[in-house]
């Protein structure tokens, strides 16, 4: 059947402790176990780790896969190098001896880290104490020092005194500071106004020389037109001979029209007389016949 180690865990919510055990692959976590190796307790720093490193390497001989976390146990507590160093006596690269001393020197290496560990948690612990009875010793002073100050009204008015003598001297500066911002305001003012002055003056003076400019072109042109009517008038007036002289002539031409069709009436008037006779004779003979 597959073996494995693995944890099995235990404790109370929030703070576990886990037993290191060989059991069936297909148990529950918290089931039945074949074999209890040791016991893993994360809630310390550094983990408490209680381990039977000669039944764990027998199992792992014996095929039983651990689990990732069981293997990094084992690894820290020298399991895996034991078996590893076994594994060669078996293969005689080397002797019992030299595999135990390996392991031992090993294991003191280990165990020099771990001290070491230890003793810096313990001195950052010690600090972190010395710390904080230093900062508890400042709050307990000054708590003194309040209690002090609160039973001597005579300081307390002095201090009074002294913070309401800051409060005027800080008053009366910003009071000056906003004194000389409207001064300066002011006289930014009365710069703007006097540019805006020469500004208008200039603008008034170009608006003169165009009022002047206008002037002498309405001039120039009532001189022009003055001269255009006078042009007109004399055409008007030689236009009005030319008609005159044209009229009496055609008033001529036909008064003399008028006497050659007076004088040429009669003998029309004859003219029209004889054919009306000839035009009755003729109508005469026609009824004869």
């Amino acid at each position: 059947m597959p073996v494995k180690i693995r944890l099995q865990r235990h404790g109370r919510k929030g703070k576990p402790i886990y037993h290191i055990v060989v059991a069936d692959a297909r148990a529950p976590r918290d089931g039945r176990f074949i074999e209890r190796l040791g016991l893993y307790n994360p809630n310390t720093n550094p983990a408490t780790i209680d381990l039977n490193v000669d039944k764990a390497v027998e199992w792992l001989f014996n095929g039983a896969q651990p689990s990732d976390t069981c293997r990094a146990i084992l690894s820290y507590k020298g399991v895996l190098i034991k078996k590893h160093l076994l594994e060669g006596v078996k293969k005689e690269a080397l002797t019992q001896e030299e595999a135990e001393k390996r392991f031992e020197t090993w294991v003191a290496s280990k165990e020099t880290l771990i001290n070491t560990k230890v003793s810096s948690l313990s001195t950052a612990d010690q600090k972190r104490r010395k710390s904080a009875l230093e900062q508890e010793a400042k709050v307990k002073d000054a708590r003194a020092a309040a209690i002090v100050v609160k039973n001597t009204p005579v300081v307390e008015e002095v201090v009074e005194e002294a913070v309401a003598e800051e409060v005027v001297a800080e008053e009366a500066v910003a009071e000056e500071a906003v004194a000389e911002e409207a001064v300066a305001e002011e006289a930014v003012a009365v710069e703007a106004v006097a540019e805006e002055a020469v500004a208008e003056e200039a603008v008034a003076e170009e608006a003169t020389e165009a009022v002047a400019e206008e002037a002498v072109a309405v001039e120039a042109v009532a001189e022009e037109a003055v001269a255009e009517e006078v042009v007109a008038e004399e055409a008007t007036e030689a236009v009005a001979e030319v008609a005159v002289e044209e009229v009496v002539e055609v008033a001529e031409e036909e008064v003399v029209d008028a006497e050659v069709a007076v004088e040429e009436a009669p003998v029309a008037k004859a003219a029209a007389e004889e054919a009306t006779a000839a035009a009755e004779e003729k109508k005469v003979e026609g009824a004869a016949e």
